[in-house]
């Protein structure tokens, strides 16, 4: 069987329909189901099993020998959130117990990072792991995560195969739970749909013009293949950037928005908050090298092939994948 934590989750649900779709049905779904505004993500898929967050650990010592992969892909992931102890249990003492479960009953795992753990960029977005210990994430989020890929780096004890993904700007169906935390093109097309317009944040670096601040933005499909591709393929152990490793402007997202939705563009700027100001990235970028060399060969979509399919075959149709 093959376990996804965080399954009913956006990344988590997208990842139980793509492996239904190569032909898995013998996954067990751990969450916390009781947050019934994500059970539409879950609606038609196949499974054997739906554990309880709290009781998975204690369900997988008495049923590891019939498991044969763990994507651990839940997290807490509210970058607004500052109360580290939360993140201390639910990004980084759960995710060592997951490790060290798999370490026991000998079952290979991959795990959810993020590229928050990048900041500010200081040291580029090289997915290196002598650079690991060196990064400076801006929030108690980032933190949660580097420090479980620090503890993991040095392990000498480890999975027989495992890998991190650092996760950059993902987007795509089945995100429509997560209000604030949603994506810009999740936002934008609501916005654009309500008001036929889209506010931006300024620019407050002279080095980049209202709206040109660059991310990258990768579509969950991508994501979801990448995860496909581990499970099948197991690779070098080590971390692994997950982005489409094309950094975009904020005003290409959104214009591909509008053209989705045959609107003519309408966008304005709004000053940045002064709260998360000095904690805002100007530019992210994946370096994808790591995992193109390691045999992954499939192409990403770029920014206008992601935002059509999503706009157009999920957003108005308010379609699950």
């Amino acid at each position: 069987m093959i376990v996804v934590t965080g399954a009913a989750g956006f990344i988590g649900s997208c990842l139980v329909s793509k492996l239904n779709q190569e032909g898995y049905d013998n996954i067990v779904l751990v969450d916390d189901f009781s947050k019934t505004e994500k059970a539409p993500n879950l609606a038609g898929k196949k499974f054997e099993h739906k554990i309880e967050r709290s009781v998975f650990l204690a369900w997988l010592d008495e049923f590891s020998k019939e498991i044969d992969f763990i994507y651990h892909i839940g997290a807490r992931t509210d970058t607004t959130e500052f109360n580290k102890d939360i993140f201390d249990e639910l990004n980084l003492n759960y995710t060592k117990s997951i490790w060290k479960a798999c370490v026991d009953y000998n079952i290979p795992m991959v795990y959810a990072s993020s590229a928050a753990t990048y900041g500010l960029g200081e040291f580029g977005y090289n997915d290196d792991h002598h650079v690991v210990s060196k990064l400076k994430p801006l929030n108690p989020y980032g933190d949660s995560k580097n420090d479980f890929d620090v503890w993991a780096l040095s392990q000498e004890e480890e999975p027989p195969f495992w890998a991190g993904l650092k996760f950059f700007n993902v987007y795509g169906p089945n995100e429509y739970h997560k209000g604030r935390m949603a994506s810009v093109i999740f936002h934008a097309y609501h916005q654009i749909e309500k008001t036929s317009s889209m506010k931006l944040f300024r620019s407050h670096n002279p080095s980049y013009k209202d709206g040109e601040q660059l991310r990258d933005f990768v579509y969950v499909k991508d994501v979801v293949n990448v995860c496909l591709f581990l499970m099948k393929k197991e690779p070098k152990n080590g971390i692994y950037n997950l982005g489409s490793g094309k950094a975009r402007t904020f005003l290409d997202l959104v214009k591909n928005t509008f053209d989705n939705m045959s609107k003519k563009h309408d966008i304005s700027f709004i000053d940045t908050p002064i709260d998360i100001r000095d904690k805002y990235q100007y530019f992210t970028e994946a370096r994808m090298e790591k995992l193109i060399n390691e045999g992954y060969d499939k192409e990403f979509h770029t920014l206008e092939e992601g935002v059509e399919d999503y706009v157009k075959n999920y957003l108005q149709k308010k379609m699950y994948f």
